[in-house]
């Protein structure tokens, strides 16, 4: 057997299609997670006849605690009626149990420390909205750094799946759940009176970006045009005013990936 690079850990299985959308295992999994996320928070959401009931979009969120997935998984599963896909990170599926839960439930590893590339995911996830299928992307790609919790610059890989499936983007924001878990914290605080509220906007207009020849400067265009809608909406929701320069992490000398409270330490 050949020697794996020093560093390079195992290249994870992907998620299988079903013909049906909201399948029978699905359906099993939700089972389970939906009294759990029912006795951890209420969820509140405002504009949901904006987001297509079929068909296929990349949905965007802003992305604050680890409980997000859980809040947005259940607006896609139970509000919407369809299957909520992510883009999550490797680490996840690589838990016992844990990972192969999420393969069942079609959410797509993404490599991001291993050393493996992102080929077979992107095919994926592009294959899910080819069979009419929805993708949801947190573009920060991490919790945010910003001090105050407001979306920070975006990664470019949800703009760039969106702009070659040529499929819209709709953006949805949320506040609330850091009350329930804090931002890398461990003070777990659930409740069912609490409440995790959610704003739905219009489809982004990205079609001055969708043509042939385009450069990664409008690649980069095109995801500040995203995390301003995000932003927008997380100010309705929290009723103030954003910052004017989306918070950058390279710039502030944190680290991109992990727990960046800990490491400053």
């Amino acid at each position: 057997m050949a020697n794996r690079p020093a560093g390079k850990k195992s290249v994870l299985p992907m998620p299988k299609f079903y013909k049906r959308e909201r399948h029978f295992r699905l359906h099993l999994v939700a089972g389970f997670l939906i009294p759990v996320v029912r006795l951890m928070f209420g969820l509140r959401v405002t504009g949901l006849e904006k987001l297509p009931k079929s068909g296929p979009y990349v949905l965007v969120s802003n992305h604050v605690t680890n409980v997000d997935a859980l809040a947005v998984a259940y607006l896609v599963y139970v509000k919407l009626k369809r299957a909520p896909h992510f883009l999550a990170k490797e680490g996840l599926f690589r838990i016992p149990v844990i990972g192969r839960i999420l393969l069942v439930a079609g959410q797509i590893p993404v490599y991001r420390t291993s050393g493996q590339r992102n080929d077979e995911p992107l095919k994926v996830a592009h294959d899910y909205l080819e069979r009419g299928h929805m993708i949801t992307i947190f573009p920060e790609g991490t919790l945010t750094r910003d001090p105050n919790m407001w979306p920070m610059r975006g990664k470019t890989g949800a703009v760039r799946l969106a702009l070659d499936t040529n499929v819209p983007v709709y953006p949805i924001a949320h506040w609330g759940s850091h009350e329930i878990l804090p931002r890398y914290g461990s003070k777990f605080r659930p409740g069912f009176w609490k409440r995790v509220d959610m704003l739905v906007g219009d489809p982004i207009n990205l079609d001055k970006f969708r043509h042939p020849q385009i450069t990664p400067q409008e690649v980069t265009e095109a995801t500040v045009v995203v995390m301003r809608h995000i932003t927008g909406l997380v100010e309705q929701l929290r009723g103030e005013k954003a910052p004017e320069t989306l918070w950058d992490p390279a710039v502030a000398g944190q680290s991109i990936t992990g727990n960046f409270l800990k490491k400053k330490k």
